[in-house]
């Protein structure tokens, strides 16, 4: 009986809970960090062009297999906090004007001038006309980062600043910018293409501004004039499949949608 007593039984249902807390914890590491997402060069998708040809040639890294960084390299979610936190941090100001443009139902469009600082390979004018992410603006890291890269390569570039996202910036008319309206990006491009009559022009859109880019671009013929190229970055191509894929809790894809409906709250607030 004393036997009995000095060898409970407790320690080891004790062991075998601190053994099933350890392997829940390293599965959520594992699930979080992504680590059995195998690697592989991108699966590209074109015509076959002299563009397209032209593009795989000057870029090699688009059909060699990405290899991330070790532990955090395969997860989105760290990504995002990392650069979010590190871009504040590490991102550069480049200098630029703030250009105000009357829309004809009285809302004032504004847009951000920055002047290239050498001359570009080709020797040729060419000008950067940029549209930002949804509720983003010239004044966002990832902006600054990349106008500071295109200045520093010989590229103009005209950032539009969406209506109504700019703090300090009051709206004059009531509305604000939508995932559909290229009325604003229209009236920078027009002021570039008089500005400056010996430009050439490189579209760039990132994430909802690849919406308006390529909307605007294929309005209208007229638009693509003195167009080289328009490049569309993380778009969004069915806005109903999104509504789907945020409403999920795999991979904490609604904890975005929360984020993005609270900054579009604060956002119409700040115009009420």
């Amino acid at each position: 009986m004393s036997a009995m007593l000095e060898t409970p039984e407790l320690p080891a249902v004790f062991d075998g809970v601190k053994l099933a807390a350890v392997a829940a914890v390293l599965y959520v590491i594992v699930r979080c960090l992504n680590l059995k997402s195998p690697t592989a060069p991108p699966e590209l998708i074109y015509q076959d062009s002299a563009l397209a040809r032209f593009l795989l040639k000057s870029c090699p890294l688009l059909t060699k297999e990405y290899i991330p960084p070790l532990i955090w390299g395969k997860s989105g979610h760290i990504q995002t906090a990392l650069y979010g936190k590190m871009g504040r941090v590490r991102s550069p100001h480049p200098y630029g004007l703030r250009k105000y443009l009357t829309m004809p139902d009285g809302a004032t469009a504004t847009f951000d001038l920055f002047e290239p600082q050498s001359e570009h390979c080709t020797g040729e004018d060419v000008t950067m006309v940029i549209c930002p992410g949804i509720a983003n603006h010239s004044e966002k890291q990832y902006i600054r980062t990349f106008v500071d890269y295109a200045q520093k390569n010989g590229y103009r570039c005209a950032v539009l600043n969406h209506l109504g996202a700019l703090p300090n910036i009051e709206l004059t008319s009531p509305r604000m910018f939508t995932y559909g309206c290229t009325w604003e990006f229209a009236a920078m491009v027009n002021y570039i293409k008089k500005a400056y009559p010996q430009t050439q022009l490189v579209v760039v859109g990132f994430s909802l501004g690849g919406n308006i880019v390529c909307k605007y671009v294929g309005e209208s013929q007229a638009n693509q004039e003195r167009v080289l190229c328009c490049v569309s970055v993380c778009q969004g191509y069915s806005a109903l499949r999104a509504q789907e894929t945020f409403m999920q809790w795999d991979h904490c894809r609604r904890l975005y949608n929360f984020l993005m409906a609270d900054n579009m709250k604060k956002i119409i607030l700040s115009h009420r």
